[in-house]
């Protein structure tokens, strides 16, 4: 097994551990997050119904600056548009991804703007 094929298995088994045991409601919808090599994006998802409430992204946008201002700005972004569906708390997923780096960043730049989680 390669190291590629043996990292992303690994990246698999952790994110579908966190996704058993996170989900969202109508009242507590999840805030799942995933972040490329280029772009950050972020969906505001109700679980139940199976809908996407809200989203942000960096694609096709003309956002400049490293990834981790780039995710603080789709973080921003994210909980303006929440509160304008009046959305308040969310269930954080982190899609496997250590809560580091460009991920606390997001969530940090979320938390700032009013999204409770």
């Amino acid at each position: 097994m390669s190291n590629l094929t043996k990292k992303l298995l690994n990246l698999s088994l952790r994110k579908n551990r966190i996704r058993s045991r996170v989900s969202g409601t109508e009242t507590r919808p999840r805030l799942s997050v995933s972040i490329s090599n280029k772009h950050v994006s972020a969906q505001i998802i109700d679980d139940v119904k199976q809908t996407t409430l809200v989203s942000s992204t960096t694609v096709g946008t003309k956002q400049t600056g490293s990834l981790t201002e780039q995710a603080a700005f789709v973080g921003a972004d994210i909980a303006k548009k929440a509160k304008k569906a009046k959305i308040n708390s969310v269930v954080f997923d982190r899609n496997g991804r250590l809560y580091a780096g460009r991920l606390s960043s997001l969530a940090d730049a979320a938390r700032k703007e009013g999204l409770e989680f």
